[in-house]
Formats: C-alpha cells, sequence, structure tokens
C-alpha cells in the first residue's frame, strides 16, 4: 500500500512513524515533512490546502491511502476533493470538520444533543460579548470561533482581561477566526483528552491522553499549542470514559448523521472531569500534538490498521490492543515561545539518541541546513519514551533530554506532574 500523509509537524513524524512499523505499508510519502520525516519516508513539496493539486500527485504517486494530520486542509474541504477523486482518505469532510473549524457549530451541536458543556454565548460584535462578559463576571473563557492553531482561547481570571481579550478578537489579531467570538463559563476540574475513531456510524474508543497547555512549571503562564503530554490519562477511569461516550459522544455523532453530515476519522474530546462527571471543553477532528506522540509511541503499527478501518467503515469489528505501559513526551520549544522566538538556532546531538520502540525524538520545526539540524518553530522537537510506569517513562525522556545541546531552547520539567 502507498500512503500519503498530509501535514509536517510533530503529530505527522508520530503518524509517519507508527505507519512505518507494519508491513502493509509498501511506500510512504508525508507532503510537506520536516527534517526527522526525512530521516523515514519520502517528503515532497505540496501545496496541502490544494485538493486538487493533492488528488494529482496521489494519481501520479500511485497513492492508496491518505492521512490528513492537521485541521486546516479538512476545513477547507481537501479530504472531499479527495474522495471525489475515488481515493481512500482518514479524514472528515469540511461539514463535519466544523466541530473544530466553529466553536459556535459545536455548541449547537452540544445544545441538540444534550451534551454536557459549559454555559456559553455567541456573539458576532464586541459591545454585545463585553455586555454578557459584564453581566457574568469572571473567570471566564474568551474564545476566537474560528480555527487560530490552537491559541485562540483565552482563561481570563478577570472582567478587565475578558475585555481586553473581547477587543483583541474583533480588532483582528487572530484574524477571520476571532470575527466571532464565543465567550464560556469557567469550568473547574481536571482536563483530559479522549480519542475516538469514527467512520460514520461506529465510535471506537482509542486512548486517552493529558497535555500541558501552559508555558511554565506547575501549569503557570500563557496557554501553548502543547507543552508535553503523557497516556493513558487516570482521571480518565472506565465509569468516567464510559459516561463520556453515552453522553457526549454518541450523542453527538448521531446528531451529525441526522444532518447528513457523518462524522469519520478522529474525534479528538477536549474534556473537564469534576467529581466524576466529564464535561465537553472542545471537539478537534484530529490527533492532537503533542497527545499524538504518546498515543503512536503506545499503538506502534496496528495505527495504520485502524485509520484505514475507520476510513473503510469497518470499525464495528475493529479492536484497540493497549500494551500494560505509559508513555510520555516533553516538548522542546524555542526561548521567547509562545511569544516572539528566533529561527535558525542549530540543535546538536540528536544523531546519538536512540530510535527504537521505547524512544523516539519526533520533530515538528526543524530543517536540515548544511549538514545540521536547525529550529524553524516555535515548538521544536517532542522527546518522547515508553516505560512500563509513567515514572519510567519520565525518566527515559527526560534523560534523552539532557543529551540534546540546544541552548536556545527550553523545556517544563514537570510533565506528568499531576498523575506522578
Amino acid at each position: 500500500m502507498n500512503i500519503l500523509i498530509l501535514g509536517g509537524g510533530g503529530r505527522e513524524h508520530a503518524l509517519a512513524w507508527a505507519v512505518m512499523q507494519n508491513p502493509k505499508c509498501d511506500k510512504l510519502i508525508v507532503a510537506p515533512g520536516n527534517a526527522g520525516i526525512a530521516g523515514i519516508a519520502e517528503c515532497a513539496s505540496l501545496d496541502i490546502m490544494d485538493g486538487g493539486a493533492v488528488a494529482n500527485f496521489c494519481d501520479e504517486n500511485a497513492v492508496d491511502f491518505v492521512i490528513v494530520g492537521p485541521e486546516a486542509p479538512l476545513a477547507a474541504g481537501v479530504a472531499d476533493r479527495l474522495r471525489e477523486a475515488g481515493l481512500l482518505v482518514f479524514g472528515p469532510s469540511a461539514a463535519a470538520a466544523q466541530l473544530e473549524a466553529s466553536k459556535s457549530f459545536t455548541k449547537e451541536i452540544c445544545d441538540a444533543a444534550g451534551a454536557p458543556t459549559a454555559g456559553y454565548g455567541h456573539f458576532t460584535d464586541a459591545a454585545s460579548a463585553r455586555a454578557y462578559v459584564e453581566a457574568q463576571g469572571a473567570p471566564i473563557v474568551i474564545k476566537a470561533d474560528g480555527l487560530a492553531a490552537g491559541k485562540g482561547v483565552i482563561v481570563a481570571e478577570t472582567v478587565d482581561q475578558a475585555l481586553a481579550a473581547i477587543d483583541d478578537m474583533f480588532g483582528g489579531e487572530f484574524g477571520s477566526a476571532g470575527a466571532e467570538v464565543v465567550v464560556e463559563e469557567f469550568m473547574e476540574g481536571e482536563e483530559a483528552s479522549f480519542f475516538v475513531l469514527c467512520d460514520g456510524q461506529t465510535a471506537l474508543p482509542l486512548g486517552t491522553a493529558q497535555d500541558h497547555k501552559r508555558v511554565g512549571e506547575g501549569d503557570t503562564g500563557p496557554n501553548t499549542g502543547g507543552m508535553g503530554a503523557y497516556s493513558p490519562a487516570p482521571v480518565m477511569t472506565d465509569e468516567v470514559t464510559r459516561k463520556a461516550l453515552d453522553e457526549i459522544v454518541r450523542p453527538s455523532l448521531a446528531e451529525m448523521a441526522r444532518r447528513g453530515t457523518p462524522f469519520q476519522g478522529i474525534l479528538f474530546v477536549g474534556l473537564m472531569i469534576k467529581d466524576g462527571q466529564p464535561r465537553l471543553v472542545e471537539y478537534n477532528v484530529r490527533f492532537g500534538d503533542p497527545e499524538c506522540q504518546v498515543l503512536m509511541m503506545r499503538l506502534g503499527a496496528q495505527a495504520l490498521d485502524l485509520l484505514q478501518a475507520a476510513a473503510e467503515a469497518r470499525l464495528e469489528s475493529a479492536q484497540v490492543n493497549w500494551a500494560d505501559d505509559h508513555a510520555l513526551t516533553v516538548v522542546l520549544a524555542a526561548n521567547g515561545y509562545p511569544g516572539d522566538y528566533d529561527k535558525g538556532s542549530v540543535i546538536k546531538g540528536l544523531e546519538a539518541l536512540p530510535e527504537d520502540s521505547f524512544n523516539m525524538v519526533f520533530h515538528a520545526g526543524t530543517a536540515h541546513k548544511d549538514g545540521q539540524y536547525v529550529a524553524t518553530g516555535g515548538r521544536v522537537l517532542a522527546v518522547t519514551a515508553r516505560g512500563a510506569s509513567l515514572s519510567e517513562a519520565a525518566v527515559r525522556a527526560y534523560a534523552m533530554v539532557d543529551r540534546i545541546d540546544w541552548p536556545e531552547g527550553f523545556c517544563r520539567s514537570d510533565i506528568g506532574w499531576r498523575a506522578l
């Protein structure tokens, strides 16, 4: 089977690594890929937002199966265009991708499905949003309605912070993503990420993880795309998982199907859990990054079989086989992230690190220049390890971190602290 993965971040490196473990993968191409992916697969220069160009590329390269990594091409309808060309695709239609592309759409689905989530208001002008905040008080959550690369959410601890966030969003800080704003109740509890494979009819729980969104130790400072993650998430007990499926996921999927927009792909269910009761924070329509790294580290070769079963509507007979183990990933980011940061600094020591089923460094923002790895993004590497326990996985991951020579980068030293 010839496989094409669209994307070029840490998530796509992890997907590529898992796919390559499976003997049914004859050839793997990743577009555009990155310096780490280039070590295990062919990288192609391709505009992944242009469905027609991707379809032509697949025809020219005899591609059998396309896995769409990021949310932007999904929201732009790339999966639809590929299906029209007769290709097998893992990833939802543009209509179904609204679950991530529009937060107000998700709220409508939750309302119709009776799925527990935060109370909210949806606004198209700053004055109405400001009035709502002043009536509700703080803490409160301000969200850009559209796609903002994981950064359009402000947890405001004071009314003044909330009002400033509203002004920033309507003022264009997040571009068109902030043309509409959702203001939500602040939910207390512990966050967890629940991943569910869907084929339009069947929902198959894939796994759980816990992300570390804040840039600083102890989950302090501004939100980021994610500074580390671990899997499984202890807060996702069997009972909490059952409630999340029965009260949130399945009713939402049923409502999507009722509307004629069945969901096929991976549903990333962001949950807030308090006193054993899950409530929906958000839906994403792709694997999380860095959650994907820990999930793929634990899944290995079977990941390809599961993604293919979802694409072919065969999940009813599929099964996820988990080892009784743990994985943890530590993100190395450029100094200054999530604010301004420099690009082009040299990263040394990567070649000497192990690459096996227990230890991997997944590249997110790297390039190869003059025979050296250089940083090209904010989040640059995801240093990932498996272990019989979470503490063993953490020791292995941080031991690899210590061997990387990159003064221009930093990481949190407390990934997994809640569970550990």
